[in-house]
C-alpha cells in the first residue's frame, strides 16, 4: 500500500475532502520552498496558491516513481524560480564566481543546524544570517537542514545535481559561519 499513490488517486477520483487534504499534508513543504526563495509573504501566499492550481490541474500526470513530495516540491520550485526570473532576481549572489571554487569537504548528513544553535538569541542570529544568503542557497540549505530532505531528494525538487547541491550546502554553510563570527564570535 502506497499512501502517496492512494492520496493521488482519491484525488482522481474527486472524493470529497481528497484535495484539500493533499494541500494539508503538503502546505508546508511548498511554503518552505516558495517563500525561501521570494521571501515576500504576500507573494509566497500568492505562488502557493499557484502551486497547487498547477499540483490539481497536472496530477493526472503525477509519475508513481517518484513521491508526491518530490513531485509537488519540484513545482513549487519552478513556480518561484520563475516568479525571480521575471523579476530580475539573481538567483545566486552575482559576486560569487559559481565555477571558482570546488570544495573538498562533504557536507554531513547528520549536522543538526538547529540544534547547533538551540539558544534562542543564537537562533535568531542564525535566520537572519539564513536571511542574508542569496534565494538558491538559502532555498537549500533550509531543505536540507530544515525540512530534512535528503540530498537525492532536494536533486529532484531543483533540478541541481546532487554535487551542485553539496556545493551550495558547502559555501552556505561558509558564508553563515562567517556571518556568525562577525556578529556574536560563533562558529559552525
Amino acid at each position: 500500500m502506497n499512501p502517496d499513490r492512494d492520496l493521488v488517486q482519491t484525488v482522481l477520483a474527486r472524493e470529497k475532502g481528497a484535495f484539500e487534504r493533499l494541500v494539508r499534508d503538503y502546505q508546508g513543504l511548498c511554503w518552505h520552498i516558495v517563500y525561501r526563495m521570494v521571501r515576500h509573504p504576500e507573494d509566497a501566499r500568492e505562488l502557493c496558491q499557484d502551486v497547487f492550481l498547477r499540483v490539481h490541474r497536472y496530477l493526472h500526470q503525477c509519475r508513481q516513481e517518484s513521491s508526491l513530495k518530490s513531485w509537488i516540491g519540484q513545482i513549487a520550485f519552478t513556480v518561484a524560480l520563475r516568479h525571480l526570473e521575471r523579476r530580475r532576481i539573481p538567483l545566486l549572489d552575482p559576486a560569487h564566481d559559481e565555477h571558482g571554487d570546488n570544495p573538498v569537504e562533504q557536507v554531513s548528513d547528520g549536522f543538526d543546524l538547529e540544534a547547533a544553535y538551540a539558544d534562542d538569541e543564537l537562533r535568531r542570529h542564525l535566520y537572519a544570517a539564513m536571511e542574508s544568503l542569496p534565494p538558491l542557497q538559502r532555498t537549500v540549505l533550509t531543505l536540507y537542514h530544515l525540512d530534512e530532505l535528503t540530498i537525492p531528494e532536494i536533486a529532484s525538487i531543483t533540478g541541481l545535481a546532487e554535487g551542485t547541491i553539496k556545493s551550495h550546502l558547502f559555501r552556505s554553510r561558509r558564508q553563515l559561519r562567517g556571518v556568525l563570527e562577525r556578529r556574536i564570535g560563533a562558529t559552525l
